[in-house]
């Protein structure tokens, strides 16, 4: 058989991509350039004698010896593989840490398969708004004393109420009826980094929700390099969370799919995560993504130190090259001098408590635009894929975001640095002579909306729905969710109230030509939403 004919469309068009000259800024983590499976059907193999079982580990399995070197290696108390993402991590965590109809307090900002994990578990979602970053137009860290206010709420209710009930009771019934008083939320979820690389206090926040006797959920899906360089973010196992879920993947060099779910201290209940994660991860879990892992966990015990280093050299080495941009800005360049963040600055730049992580290339042309550029996020990742072939992640209203890891190459940054230089000179030519942004308003706010939930997640799902047009749902309730993709968080989710702020967000999103998900087209090209009938 012809090789080039093998393996249908998609196989063809996986390996023309593979045999490209694209640079990937993109996940996984390898890059295609870090990798030594040379025949992936050689070690393809399902749970056969001596090579142990994932939902049914032995003691001394080569499985279980594989998490616990894992586990050791990222500083967790215990740690499973995931062969199905962080997605079967989230739902796991939010499952075993929660009972059926409980209160989940998350962050508005989380991952779509957070909020499928409180619409399984018929939970009732308490949300944390992130800062709003104006100058990158992103949405930032969770604040602690947000957190210790959620948390605080039910219990001044409970107590107000109990003074109420027990106006009348002797003084020591009163007490123990006040002793007995607890808060209704049984996790709290957050993001740390977001996708555009935010990081939130998690040690704060860590030790308020452990006040409250409430595990604090971590998703880290981006973060799994933090704990192997200082110039990163604290790492979310280290600052203290309960359960943190982390990508592979995405930025070390282990196959799509591959995830590590951390679990520490006794708040989290342990046995129950186990038992979720048995339910939402394959039956046959890949011996070649568990392999994938146990490899990228080998490399980082062998080789961490020295390939860290390496990174975070030419990390800073790209970083510097791009602080004679005038016009595209990379975040976080204004807040550090010689590789060192500035803390006043980077208060200014990202916000009260927040972090971020410097391996996230978040490109803006929020910059240029104010000047009249009129250059989108879109299309500042076409003119880098087609002009210079190099592909990014992901792109906002006006920025693109690229991953950087350790199996990046100098030539990589290199060329990267070169096309965002001769995009810069470009727009220089293009912009009048003393055009300045100093005086002009920022553009136009992509913050989350805050809207009001009529229904849990999980009664409007269930709920009779119909489709309607999207221009006539202000008011209604939405039966199901809206989200942009990436990074999948829901704007809209079912049972909020459907806004005329919200309907005005989608309505340019999609006139700027970005994909959103949740609409429903039947022919006609009119973008309708499912509401729950009322």
């Amino acid at each position: 058989m012809d090789k080039n004919a093998f393996g249908g469309p998609l196989y063809r068009k996986l390996r023309a991509y593979g045999a490209s000259d694209v640079y990937a800024f993109h996940m996984p983590g390898h890059k295609r350039l870090m990798g030594e499976f040379e025949n992936p059907f050689q070690i393809d193999i399902t749970e056969i004698d001596g090579f142990d079982d994932l939902h049914h580990p032995e003691n001394d399995g080569v499985l279980t010896e594989a998490q616990r070197r894992a586990a050791q290696v990222f500083g967790a108390g215990e740690t499973h593989f995931l062969v199905n993402g962080s997605t079967a991590g989230i739902l796991s965590a939010i499952s075993g840490c929660t009972k059926y109809g409980g209160t989940l307090l998350m962050a508005r900002n989380c991952h779509r398969s957070a909020y499928h994990g409180a619409e399984l578990r018929g939970l009732k979602t308490v949300y944390l708004y992130p800062q709003y970053i104006p100058e990158l137009g992103i949405n930032g860290a969770i604040l602690p004393e947000d957190v210790e206010n959620a948390l605080q709420k039910p219990i001044i209710e409970k107590k107000q109420q109990a003074d109420g009930k027990t106006e009348k009771d002797s003084g020591g019934d009163r007490e123990k009826n006040q002793n007995r008083i607890q808060t209704d939320i049984q996790a709290v979820m957050i993001v740390s980094p977001t996708y555009d690389g935010v990081c939130s206090d998690v040690r704060r926040i860590a030790g308020i929700c452990h006040r409250y006797g409430v595990p604090l959920i971590v998703d880290q899906a981006h973060g799994a390099h933090f704990p192997f360089s200082k110039y990163f973010p604290e790492d979310a196992v280290n600052a203290g969370a309960d359960v943190v879920i982390q990508s592979v993947h995405k930025t070390l060099p282990a196959m799509t799919q591959t995830a590590l779910l951390h679990v520490q201290g006794e708040i989290a209940n342990r046995e129950r995560i186990r038992k979720f994660l048995s339910i939402y991860q394959s039956s046959s879990p890949s011996y070649v993504l568990m392999a994938s892992i146990d490899a990228c966990v080998d490399l980082i015990e062998r080789d961490g130190e020295e390939l860290f280093a390496k990174h975070v050299r030419e990390l800073k080495n790209f970083r510097e090259s791009c602080r004679e941009l005038k016009w595209l800005y990379l975040a976080g360049l204004d807040s550090e001098k010689d590789g060192i963040w500035q803390l006043e600055a980077k208060l200014a730049e990202f916000g009260q408590t927040a972090d971020f992580d410097r391996s996230k290339l978040l490109i803006s042309a929020r910059r240029a635009n104010l000047a009249g550029a009129g250059l989108t996020g879109e299309e500042l990742s076409r003119i880098l894929r087609e002009r210079y072939h190099i592909q990014m992640e992901m792109s906002g209203p006006d920025y693109v975001v690229g991953i950087a890891g350790i199996a990046d190459s100098e030539e990589g940054f290199g060329r990267l640095a070169e096309a965002l230089h001769e995009l810069d000179q470009d727009m220089d030519e293009k912009i009048p002579v003393g055009v300045s942004t100093a005086d002009k308003a920022s553009a136009k706010s992509n913050a989350l909306p805050r809207l009001k939930a009529v229904l849990t997640i999980g009664e409007a799902t269930e709920a009779e729905s119909a489709c309607r047009p999207l221009a006539a749902c202000e008011g209604a309730v939405a039966g199901n969710y809206v989200y942009l993709y990436p990074p999948g968080i829901p704007v809209l989710a079912p049972g909020e109230r459907v806004t005329e702020e919200l309907l005005k967000c989608i309505e340019e999103w999609l006139e700027a030509g970005y994909e959103v998900h949740g609409l429903e087209y039947d022919g006609d090209g009119i973008p309708k939403l499912g509401i729950v009938k009322e």
